[in-house]
């Protein structure tokens, strides 16, 4: 059974969205990943997000560019954590996404993140599943200390290079 589940509204979305399953994968989270447009698939979308409590799933990452209303499409019919995932494209290049996943009225939020930023969407899926799963906690825990030990490595690097 899929803990997360990966919407995006095209597959043109899909770039930007492997690297949200990369991480997953990374930190051994099950998922499941579809397209599903609010606009030209209305009713798929709401049954993905009325089914998704049933189906096991604790997390929704929803990605989509231009008019982005996927994530609150979602949302609005689920008390599933839905995190948004703003990608850019169109004459704004993601600016209009990112202003409508973050703008949700009171009592139907969506978490979002930086345009493109479907990595940091799949590190908040692994924070808000590691508050009842301590093993994930771990793995988060050892990924940001591997971080850290880049940051000292390129640091030395730098150092030795100047």
């Amino acid at each position: 059974m899929s803990k997360v589940l990966i919407l995006m509204g095209s597959d043109s979305d899909f770039d930007v969205m492997k690297k949200a399953s990369k991480v997953l994968k990374e930190m051994d989270i099950s998922f499941e990943m579809d397209i599903c447009s609010a606009h030209r698939t209305p009713d798929r979308a709401k049954k993905y997000a009325e089914e998704a409590e049933e189906r096991g799933i604790e997390v929704i990452i929803a990605a989509a560019g231009m008019s982005a209303h996927l994530a609150g499409f979602i949302a609005a019919h689920t008390t599933v954590p839905v995190i948004g995932v703003p990608i850019a494209s169109g004459a704004l290049n993601g600016f209009d996404a990112l202003l409508s996943t973050v703008q949700m009225p009171p009592g139907v939020p969506v978490a979002t993140v930086g345009i493109n930023g479907s990595e940091n969407a799949a590190y908040l899926a692994c924070e808000i599943l590691s508050l009842k799963y301590p093993e994930i906690t771990d793995k988060l825990k050892q990924k940001r200390k591997e971080m850290h030990n880049k940051v000292l490595e390129k640091s030395e690097k730098i150092k030795k290079e100047a």
